[in-house]
């Protein structure tokens, strides 16, 4: 089951430049939140806070308090691999290891954290059934993925994404690579896993935001403008920046 993340007052840095100004956000369980706004507003400095991996930017640094359920994941003695972990994340542009089979792909989460044998096998299973890619790739389970499209490559991440089971879902424009076919997939996907996990994901396209999001947060400049369900967002924004956003007057 998902778990809610309970964002309070988190601003982020690269080096000097600041480039969040103390957001509070709280991203429901079991629900998709679309995180939109024009290239350069904080939106993927945003989720990549949300897992510790901003820390990993040279320079980057943050502060706030970012709480996984009860847990602020800041928090001194808290183990960032852990954090991974729980909160997932699936990027910009498929990312597979090139060098490790289809299979293997999936399993290096699971075998890292002890998972062998016929157990490693079904967790394999499962997270390329839930990824909707098992039928396509069973019979080919030890060939390279390089030898996959684009958005089978991109449903490859997500089940390696999904195999260490995680609480949270990150998903840094997952579709921007992508064809119409394979960006439906991916959103029909996103639809069917939303009752199991936090959802959230970052997207240019408000016809895909409007389609796959329960709510949606609009940043601009580093700052949340808006946040709330996302058919009231888009037809009665309560900011006149956020409307002048989803009506194509900026961004």
């Amino acid at each position: 089951m998902g778990t809610p993340i309970t964002v309070q007052g988190l601003s982020a840095w690269y080096r000097n430049k600041q480039v969040l100004y103390d957001i509070d956000l709280r991203l429901v369980p079991e629900q998709i939140t679309g995180i939109i706004g024009p290239s350069g507003c904080g939106k993927s400095t945003f989720i990549r806070c949300l897992n510790r991996l901003h820390e990993l930017v040279r320079g980057g640094r943050c502060r706030g308090r970012v709480l996984l359920g009860n847990q602020d994941i800041y928090g001194p003695g808290v183990d960032p691999v852990v954090v991974r972990r729980r909160v997932g994340m699936v990027f910009q542009k498929p990312n597979p290891f090139p060098t490790l089979s289809i299979f293997e792909n999936v399993a290096a989460g699971p075998r890292l954290h002890g998972v062998r044998g016929k157990a490693l096998a079904e967790m394999v299973e499962r997270s390329l059934i839930q990824a909707g890619l098992w039928e396509e790739v069973r019979d080919r389970l030890h060939h390279p993925p390089t030898t996959l499209s684009g958005g089978q490559q991109q449903r490859l991440c997500l089940a390696r994404a999904l195999a260490v089971e995680p609480e949270v879902l990150l998903m840094d424009e997952p579709c921007s690579a992508l064809d119409p076919a394979s960006t439906l997939h991916i959103e029909e996907l996103m639809a069917r896993l939303k009752g199991q996990y936090t959802i959230v994901i970052v997207t240019h396209n408000m016809q895909q935001a409007s389609r796959v999001a329960d709510y949606t947060a609009f940043f601009l400049e580093g700052r949340l403008i808006e946040h709330g369900p996302t058919e009231e967002l888009f037809t009665r924004p309560r900011d006149p920046r956020t409307e002048s956003y989803i009506t194509g007057r900026f961004g």
